[in-house]
């Protein structure tokens, strides 16, 4: 494929780019601070190259005195004993602090991670919806009481904060990520310990300023930025961790259930996906085609939730398969700095050969290359870039229909019955989301029956809202975020059983 191919947007002036690294240290107990040994790690822009981020690297002192200060802080009251008024009313604030900065946080983002500014802004936006949501679980945090015991009896169920959470965040989406979970653990009454992504800290670091800005109490929130080794490791062992919220990979996942089992904590696991959309022959394949392309191609495929395989019945297959390549060579690929760039640099080197290993070995097994399937060279940019890539004759038996690329690499399979179709959905060790495309409701209904997946998308792909729960079955994690469910999972219940004056009759007779 030649540069001539695709719609492709070169390299701005780089006016944006930065002329100092942003420094990022750790909070903890309300202070910024270095390592105590002076470890540091960098980062560099993954589309430009210029070193954007210079971090301070936590060790095990670091990290034990992070979960110390927001030991003391949930033990102290400070903030699990206030109202749920008090604490809605500093959520709100942080949103107004969020939406005040969005430009910052949203250049730090794209900087770090290589997404496209508009998307940034859009997902920093998303971000303080998120925060003024958790506000109003905040306020209107209930139990339960049970007034049918009999007349002597009264019960009551108590909705108390788990304690201290440890979250633990990715680099593909890390404000948003980090949004899904902080608000709700604060609204529940939790104090935290959070590790941003060694890729991505940047905006976390950012996020921890604007609380202690908007009057979070010292120690309710404390930031480490690191490694998986020792910082969370120890994030998900340490006795006085009561839960571990974690989004990223499967395997890091399962890992942290085995390390979190020594002392029994909650674990609340996002992770990996490998979702389905299914094109039934009367489709709207308008509607369709445009879905397909944004849900491979949002964040660079980088993404959980990325539509990675399509499912499409032989009548249309070749149709939507030849619509869908057309499009793709539309999509605008290359600057993330630059307004109309749509899909932007893949986060590492090594990762991006990940995603051209998958494809090559795909092509090995007999899956035909409609598009792309290699590396893209974007004019006046690094070369961490990859080209649209649709493979069609894809089987299910094939690595590339079963395992995540993460990348922006679509694969195509051919049905020919409902049950066949269904089948295939769920012929997968993951299940995170599925889409069904067809015109007929019943159809749309008994699939979203039929599939295993958390989140069912009819007609439709990847819209969200905070109101709507989120999350996966299978391999593809435990728990939920958003909504009431997502701040239940930082809640532990709690019976109160109440005698109504002296009735109870003795168990030893007083003679």
């Amino acid at each position: 494929m030649t540069k001539h191919d695709l719609t492709l947007i070169s390299a701005t002036d780089g006016s944006e780019l930065p002329q100092e690294p942003f420094p990022a240290r750790h909070l903890i107990d309300g202070q910024w601070c270095e390592s105590a040994d002076g470890a540091a790690f960098e980062r560099r822009s993954p589309a430009h190259g210029v070193l954007v981020t210079r971090a301070a690297q936590a060790g095990a002192k670091e990290t034990e005195a992070a979960i110390a200060a927001a030991r003391r802080a949930f033990d102290d009251g400070r903030w699990s004993q206030i109202s749920g008024k008090e604490r809605a009313a500093l959520l709100l604030r942080v949103a107004e602090l969020i939406e005040r900065d969005l430009e910052q946080i949203a250049l730090m983002e794209t900087l770090e991670s290589g997404k496209p500014i508009s998307q940034a802004k859009a997902e920093i936006e998303g971000a303080a919806d998120l925060w003024r949501y958790a506000a109003s679980l905040a306020r209107t945090l209930h139990g339960d009481s049970h007034n049918s015991l009999g007349s002597e009896m009264l019960g009551v169920v108590l909705k108390e904060p788990i304690g201290v959470a440890s979250i633990i965040t990715p680099w593909n989406f890390p404000f948003l990520i980090v949004s899904q979970k902080l608000p709700f653990a604060l609204a529940a009454g939790c104090t935290a310990v959070v590790k941003p992504s060694e890729l991505t800290p940047a905006t976390t670091v950012i996020l921890g300023e604007l609380l202690l800005e908007a009057g979070l109490p010292a120690g309710v929130v404390n930031i480490v930025l690191g490694f998986g080794q020792p910082v969370g490791a120890l994030m998900s062992t340490h006795a006085d961790v009561d839960m571990v919220s974690f989004t990223g990979s499967t395997a890091v996942g399962k890992a942290i259930v085995a390390a979190a089992s020594t002392t029994l904590k909650r674990v609340s696991l996002e992770l990996g996906g490998k979702n389905p959309q299914v094109v039934f022959a009367d489709a709207d394949v308008d509607s369709a085609v445009d879905a397909i392309v944004f849900g491979i191609y949002f964040n660079a495929g980088e993404c959980c939730n990325s539509g990675s395989r399509i499912i499409v019945h032989k009548d249309v297959a070749e149709e939507v398969t030849e619509r869908v390549v057309a499009l793709s060579r539309k999509v605008p690929f290359g600057d993330p700095l630059h307004a109309d760039t749509k899909v932007g640099a893949i986060v590492s080197a090594e990762h991006q050969k990940k995603i051209d290993g998958y494809v090559k070995s795909a092509a090995q097994a007999g899956a035909s290359i409609r598009l792309g399937g290699g590396p893209l060279t974007v004019p006046g940019l690094q070369e961490q870039f990859y080209q649209p890539t649709v493979l069609s004759g894809v089987t299910g038996d094939m690595a590339i229909a079963r395992e995540e690329v993460f990348g922006p690499v679509l694969s195509v399979l051919e049905f020919s019955t409902f049950d066949e179709a269904v089948a295939l959905a769920n012929d997968a060790a993951y299940g995170l989301s599925a889409g069904v495309w067809s015109e007929n409701v019943h159809t749309c209904l008994e699939f979203t029956r039929r599939v295993q997946a958390g989140t069912v998308w009819t007609n439709t792909w990847m819209d969200g809202f905070a109101e709507m729960p989120f999350g996966g079955v299978k391999e593809s994690g435990l728990g939920r975020e958003l909504g009431r469910y997502g701040l239940e999972e930082y809640l532990e219940v709690k019976t109160v059983q109440m005698r109504i004056g002296r009735t109870r009759a003795p168990w030893v007779p007083n003679r």
